[in-house]
């Protein structure tokens, strides 16, 4: 089912009460997994000494039982969970990336794009410099060291550092003796702050705070730095209210998990304004509503409370299949869609129904599934769409690099419901999808739908020579 990927997902515990910091990330990464599913890592800091395992695979494959006990206890860890928006998929590009330089070390995990990384990139190359992965989160690191050595801190060298980088990262990153979270001034990407007692945690969404047992506190502010080390808690505000907050809205479409809370607005009540958005907008004479799981949920039963039609559960999930879009050919998709997504034919069968889904990409899981939906006796399928048409391509972490792909930028609505076999398709509007997330205290990025990028953009010639450079490096 090719869906859009998610940027990654970051946490980060630094234990005053001895906890067990190893445990802690492995379980607040579960709880994170679908926001990556690709590679996982954590890295640990025992005394002054970071290490670390990583590899490609989901939490519960790559951390079993004697790697677990394996990792040292210490007092701080962060961990990762990765899809690849840039760079190759490998368990070298797994993070976080754990870095000896002259003063020290570091360990580092990032969620976003940088939009600059290519002229880092050259820059450091031009100088010496030797990447060992093909991501812009070395970039990161590279710049930040680089600042280190003129700077009598890490949280001052990442302040420095902050001039320099483009794009949208959320940052937790590991010192021998402090952890610091990190912001870019747009807050494309979420961060968030917990406490239980005297730990700190940092994640990239709440919901990996109640697998923990901890309290979420804030959201970390866009553009600020914030150190956890023995003595308490920093803060570095220089970087904030310098540019407009700007979200990433799909968080609230797609990517963050129903449960969490992000920039102060519910996912879950988000998705449902996004259905009655589309039930005032887009209204169908139908018999039932559904939505495909998972993200499809909220919005279809925000639709129903709308609209008045019934809602109904129209499709089972298959729980032991990893989100097909990752797989490689188009034929594996197609038979990935048939096994994760089965229809139940006593809700659908002889009936109209309205089909709500987060977001339409090729075209072609819309196809598969509305082919379903009528083989298992549908009369009429009317697709609702909880987001407005994918017609530019994103910079700021996710996988949507380019228009070649995008089939709403190539149909009219009404002939892009013929070519998925739709009866009528109705998206929801770049107006209203700002709406959504109506108690948020930030301002969002959908770039991607109306083309309004909030920070200046790659030239379209340095994206591909960039590419290049990292499939050949």
């Amino acid at each position: 089912m090719r869906k859009i990927k998610e940027e990654c997902g970051v946490f980060g515990i630094f234990s005053a009460d001895g906890a067990d910091v190893v445990n802690s990330t492995y379980l607040a990464l579960y709880a994170l997994q679908h926001r990556g599913e690709e590679s996982c890592g954590i890295a640990v800091n025992d005394d002054g000494v970071i290490t670390g395992h990583k590899d490609l695979g989901l939490v519960g494959d790559v951390f079993v039982k004697e790697t677990l006990e394996k990792m040292n206890g210490g007092q701080i860890a962060i961990g990762h969970v990765r899809y690849s928006t840039t760079g190759v998929k490998s368990r070298t590009n797994a993070q976080p990336l754990i870095i000896n330089h002259v003063k020290g070390s570091m360990a580092i995990a990032h969620n976003g794009n940088l939009t600059n990384a290519s002229v880092l990139r050259e820059e450091f190359e031009m100088e010496g410099a030797i990447f060992h992965t093909t991501t812009d989160s070395e970039v990161i690191a590279y710049t930040i060291i680089k600042e280190r050595l003129r700077h009598p801190s890490i949280e001052k060298a990442i302040e420095a550092a902050m001039n320099k980088l483009e794009g949208a990262y959320s940052l937790v990153i590991m010192s021998p003796t402090k952890m610091v979270a990190v912001r870019d001034p747009n807050g494309f990407r979420p961060l968030c702050i917990g406490k239980s007692g005297n730990d700190t945690f940092f994640a990239s969404e709440s919901c990996a705070f109640d697998s923990i047992g901890a309290d979420f506190v804030r959201d970390v502010k866009p553009g600020e730095i914030v150190t956890v080390h023995k003595d308490g808690i920093d803060y570095i505000t220089t970087h904030c209210g310098k540019r407009k907050s700007s979200l990433c809205v799909f968080e609230y479409i797609y990517f963050a998990r129903t449960d969490s809370v992000i920039d102060g607005a519910s996912v879950q009540v988000a998705r449902q304004r996004a259905g009655a958005f589309l039930a005032c907008a887009h209204p169908a004479k139908a018999d039932v509503v559904i939505g495909v799981p998972d993200s499809g949920l909220d919005a279809a039963l925000g639709y129903s409370r709308q609209s008045g039609i019934p809602y109904s559960i129209g499709f089972i999930k298959n729980r032991y299949i990893g989100r097909s879009f990752i797989q490689p050919t188009q034929v594996q998709r197609v038979a990935a869609v048939n096994i994760k997504l089965n229809p139940i034919a006593s809700v659908v069968s002889g009936k109209s129904v309205v089909m709500i889904d987060d977001s339409i990409v090729r075209g072609t899981t819309a196809s598969r599934i509305i082919s379903i939906l009528r083989q298992a006796g549908a009369t009429e399928v009317h697709m609702r769409v909880s987001s407005p048409p994918f017609l530019n391509p994103c910079y700021f972490g996710t996988d949507i690099d380019s228009k070649e792909n995008l089939i709403a930028d190539k149909h009219l609505v009404d002939d892009l419901a013929k070519i998925i076999g739709a009866d009528s398709l109705g998206f929801l509007t770049p107006a209203d999808v700002q709406k959504i997330a109506c108690n948020a205290t930030c301002g969002f990025c959908d770039a991607c739908f109306t083309g309004n990028y909030p920070v200046p953009i790659p030239k379209e010639e340095l994206k591909p020579k960039y590419q290049r450079k990292l499939s050949e490096s």
